[in-house]
């Protein structure tokens, strides 16, 4: 039996019987601190599945703390986000007749068991109950790290539509929510030390998008809000490029002359960056870090960008970044930053998130990047695209891990080639995903392998995770954004999670139809793509 569960479970035995969840059965807890964890698991349920069940009372669901069975898989491979890497989410599920038992080493990996038993409820509920068939189940997650980056800065998306996202996150057992807070756009973090950052330079987005930023208070909030769901947030403070916001709020820290180029959709690219050779450079990043670090406490990293600094010699760019990640580390944190960061000097301390598939630029659509790329921009992005080549396997050479991020099967900002049963929806679908990029089909997104289709990798063990990343030049609202990342971001989860390869089709597509149930009553949006079997509502 193929069960109803994304990720798909590393090992399952479904022998005769079943066992049926109804209103009014208890969740009996066997350790203190799974009394909270127990209270959400009954308040999702109801949400999902349309049935009360409750804490204590009359026993169906039971969760503890073991361990047993678990070693019948590995431990993930990887970096956790948080630091913790005895951390373990190993767990297990069973469904008798006699009723349903969840277990785990730790209260996290509880909650992964718990989330599984969550999605069987809702795809098997009907008519008020859920008739469960009987099942053992051991598993736990391929990678420690598990990701989504979200373009907070392009379009200002506040703590409700954010909140929306870490239960995403949180329902396809993903564990870390990557905000991009600063860009050229728009700076979305308070740094009191610098209140010109969130009045000046947080006050404009795209085009006519309105700005915004998150206070000390909102962020504290959205932090524990994942943190109670086992999600992790990593703040991205890009730098030194993408710093035009910052040049709008401390002009003193702009170069004497700002270079950029008008890209025609109401955005442009910045040539400009912070010099690493003023004094008043470094003055800045240490008041960010200094502001930015005690925000994210359950944190082991920041993340520096380190992409895309245009207009910056290969020397200036690894001299920022190697000093950067000095000042990082003098605060007892640990770097994250993308891929070009490897051409400076680095260690395996520092993670280095691969996202450029230069592989991929072929297939590039010739005439879009035409119309939407001005002419003097194209030599910047080609000599880019001939360093970018070695920067994975240059990673690899310095022994730092690889954040698997690749554009072909993880940015969510590509159009979608699936097209949608609704035509009301359809026409939104071909309105959103950058157009210069090769639209992608939800089958597309988990026919790869995070270590097969990256550059130089040969194994896990060279690999800190997986984590999909959606960038919002043509989102602007929040219908945009979720329509973009469902039903992709299921699948992201499936490849970071599960250890079989390569992922059937027909059965994964099986598997994501029974999710929509969940979304509907969540009224989260998504592409209604023609080319899964999904149920009627």
């Amino acid at each position: 039996m193929n069960l109803p569960l994304i990720p798909a479970p590393a090992a399952t035995t479904t022998p005769d019987g079943m066992f049926v969840i109804r209103d009014g059965l208890g969740v009996a807890v066997q350790a203190a601190d799974l009394t909270d964890l127990a209270a959400r698991f009954v308040e999702d349920v109801r949400i999902d599945a349309g049935i009360e069940l409750s804490v204590g009372g009359s026993p169906g669901v039971t969760v503890l703390v073991d361990n047993s069975g678990i070693d019948e898989i590995a431990p993930a491979s990887g970096l956790r986000a948080d630091g913790n890497e005895s951390a373990d989410e190993r767990h297990g599920l069973e469904v008798t007749s006699a009723g349903v038992r969840v277990w785990g080493p730790t209260a996290e990996a509880v909650h992964r068991g718990l989330t599984s038993l969550r999605q069987l409820i809702t795809a098997y509920a009907q008519d008020g109950s859920s008739e469960l068939p009987a099942l053992r189940v051991i598993d736990g997650p391929r990678f420690a790290w598990r990701g989504l980056s979200l373009d907070v800065a392009r379009t200002f998306h506040g703590p409700a539509e954010v909140r929306r996202v870490i239960e995403m996150c949180s329902l396809y057992k993903l564990n870390v929510l990557h905000l991009h807070l600063t860009d050229d756009q728009g700076w979305r973090i308070e740094v009191p030390s610098r209140p010109a950052l969130t009045g000046v330079g947080a006050a404009a987005a795209i085009g006519d998008r309105p700005g915004g930023y998150y206070t000390q208070a909102e962020l504290a909030e959205l932090v524990a809000y994942a943190a109670e769901r086992f999600v992790t947030v990593v703040p991205e403070i890009d730098m030194p490029g993408h710093t035009s916001a910052v040049f709008r709020a401390c002009p003193e820290l702009a170069p004497a002359e700002l270079r950029s180029i008008e890209l025609g959709n109401g955005a442009s690219l910045q040539l400009s960056t912070l010099d690493p050779d003023r004094p008043e450079t470094w003055a800045f990043v240490e008041d960010v870090l200094d502001a930015v670090i005690p925000q994210f406490p359950q944190s082991a990293y920041v993340h520096i960008g380190g992409d895309e600094a245009f207009g910056m010699s290969d020397e200036a760019h690894a001299a920022f970044v190697e000093r950067a990640v000095a000042l990082v580390r003098a605060r007892g944190k640990r770097v994250v930053g993308w891929q070009e960061i490897a051409r400076a000097s680095i260690s395996r301390d520092e993670v280095v998130q691969y996202w450029m598939d230069v592989h991929e630029v072929d297939s590039m659509d010739a005439d879009a990047m035409s119309a939407m790329i001005p002419a003097e921009l194209l030599p910047i992005l080609v000599e880019g695209l001939k360093k970018a080549a070695y920067d994975a396997p240059r990673a690899i050479a310095q022994g730092s891990p690889l954040l698997v991020s690749p554009t072909s099967w993880l940015y969510f900002d590509r159009p979608h080639a699936d097209a949608s049963s609704d035509p009301a929806q359809d026409e939104l679908r071909q309105r959103v995903g950058l157009p210069f990029y090769p639209a992608t089909s939800i089958r597309d997104g988990i026919e790869w392998d995070p270590v097969e289709n990256t550059p130089g990798v040969e194994s896990d063990a060279q690999i800190a995770g997986v984590e999909a990343a959606i960038w919002c030049e043509t989102i602007a609202t929040a219908e945009e954004l979720e329509l973009m990342l469902l039903p992709r971001l299921p699948g992201a989860a499936e490849k970071s999670w599960t250890r079989q390869t390569p992922t059937d089709w027909s059965d994964y597509s099986t598997r994501l139809a029974h999710q929509s149930a969940t979304w509907h009553r969540r009224t989260w949006t998504f592409l209604r793509s023609d080319q899964i079997p999904w149920p009627r509502p």
